[in-house]
Formats: C-alpha cells, structure tokens, sequence
C-alpha cells in the first residue's frame, strides 16, 4: 500500500474479529517498531505481546475496563526503559515517551498496512498493568494497542486543516491554546495567538 494511503487509511478501531495474526505479519509489525528512530538512537523501549485470552481481559480491566481490547488476536504494550533514555531532549526532558511514541506508532501503521486495526490506548492503571505483566518498578508503561482484524469500519473523524495547525517563519494560531476547558464550561472563541 502507498505510504500516505496507509495515513489515510488508520483508524481507531474497537470492534475485532477474533482471527488469528500469521507470525509473519505479527513479526514485520513489531520489526517496524524496532526500526523506529529514537533520540540520541538509545531504543529505550520493550514491546510485550499478549496473546493469551484470560491476560487479555485482565489488560483489558486494568485499561479501564475497555474490554473490546481483549477481542483482537493481541494487545501490545509499549514499555519505556526511563533509565536508559536520553535526558536532556531540549535541554529540560527525558526523550523517553517520545522515543516510545514513535516506535509504536511504527508499529500501528505497519498494522494498517497489513490490513489490521489498531487503538492507542492511554487510559489505564499503571499499576496494575506492570503487575500483570510483572514489568519491574523503573520501567514505564506508555501506551498500549489491540492488534487485529477489524470487525468495522470506523466512522471517518474531523480532523483539522493544515491552516489550523501550521505557520511559518513564527508561531501564529487562531486556535485557543489555554487550557482545555472543562466539558460543562463555556468554550471561549480564541483570538489569534502571535509568537
């Protein structure tokens, strides 16, 4: 498939079939994650792969009780290796959840590319999930993704257009960029930010 046609093509799928993943494919998805570039080329990250039924669901409870992650074939969970990241992205910042980000990235538009789903999932237990998965106390649990053979077809989703998330030479945005309000707050017009 054409790069920018893959782009185009992710989604965030919640509803899975439970077909199984060839080991081939499984192992080109992962590899594009190891092929990630990463700050300073430290690779601070560990891939787990969970294929086993009753760990899925307890992945799945420690997400939040997101329980359509425990339908596809597997879930991953990416791990940062805090400790061996570089620290001074910007001089002020670990680059491990960057590191770790694009990596998995990698690794769910390789799984589009092979015609399967995939959902960032950043809401869960820490906790419990380094528990499950007995991940020791200094590494850190960034993300995770169900990886499977979709059983729909998301809805296509607003994004924004270029003009609303680009400048040039300077900052310059018409977006409101104070904190996010809370849902039941009055959302203010933003006026046009100058940097």
């Amino acid at each position: 498939m054409e790069y920018y046609e893959v782009i185009k093509k992710r989604k965030s799928v919640r509803k899975y079939k439970s077909d199984r993943i060839p080991d081939d494919v499984l192992n080109r998805i992962l590899d594009a994650g190891r092929l990630a570039p990463s700050a300073k080329n430290y690779q601070p990250w560990h891939f787990i792969v969970i294929r086993e039924p009753e760990m899925k669901q307890k992945v799945a409870e420690a997400c939040v009780n997101q329980h359509f992650i425990a339908e596809a074939d597997v879930i991953i969970c990416g791990c940062a290796l805090e400790k061996i990241a570089w620290d001074r992205m910007g001089n002020y910042m670990a680059s491990w959840p960057h590191d770790l980000s694009i990596a998995l990235d990698h690794i769910i538009l390789a799984a589009a590319n092979e015609g399967l789903g995939t959902c960032w999932i950043g809401k869960f237990d820490e906790k419990m999930v380094k528990d499950l998965l007995q991940i020791p106390e200094e590494v850190r649990v960034v993300a995770l993704t169900p990886v499977g053979y979709p059983a729909e077809v998301p809805k296509e989703r607003r994004r924004l257009e270029l003009k609303e998330i680009v400048s040039y030479e300077k900052f310059e945005t018409s977006r409101n960029i104070q904190i996010r309000e809370k849902p039941s707050e009055t959302k203010r017009q933003g006026d046009t930010v100058k940097g």
